[in-house]
């Protein structure tokens, strides 16, 4: 069974565009991933510009099919109307920085860094509170 994610980027005009994303989208593998490899916006709207993915490496394009990223006018439409999964990851610029955001179970669906979110995990994991 895939942990199913959502990837999204807010553009310097506000805008926002989201892909699906169906294997591996818990911190340790897609979260961890994308912190590594996808933290210059401009290559995120590559990735995202493939359309939903299986895995990061795998879109949806290679087998046939046409599934192209949601648009969002702006962050307000993107945090009532966007696809919500287990995990969501938003790649935002906070003063003048890239940093990625993530909700999940841990963070009782407040957006958080991911580091946060780590930490927030392993909190419950200690409590044995999941």
């Amino acid at each position: 069974m895939g942990t199913r994610s959502t990837i999204a980027l807010e553009f310097a005009d506000g805008t926002v565009e989201q892909v699906y994303c169906h294997w591996d989208g818990y911190l340790e593998g897609v979260g961890a991933q994308l912190q590594a490899e996808f933290t210059d916006p401009f290559e995120l709207r590559d990735l995202i510009d493939g359309g939903d993915m299986s895995t990061l490496d795998t879109p949806y394009s290679l087998r046939g099919e046409v599934c192209p990223a949601r648009k969002y006018k702006d962050l307000s439409e993107y945090f009532v109307e966007c696809q919500q999964e287990e995990y969501d990851y938003i790649l935002r610029n906070v003063n003048g920085t890239a940093s990625w955001f993530v909700r999940c179970y841990a963070t009782n669906g407040q957006w958080v860094t991911i580091k946060e979110a780590e930490v927030m995990v392993e909190y419950m994991n200690e409590r044995e509170d999941y």
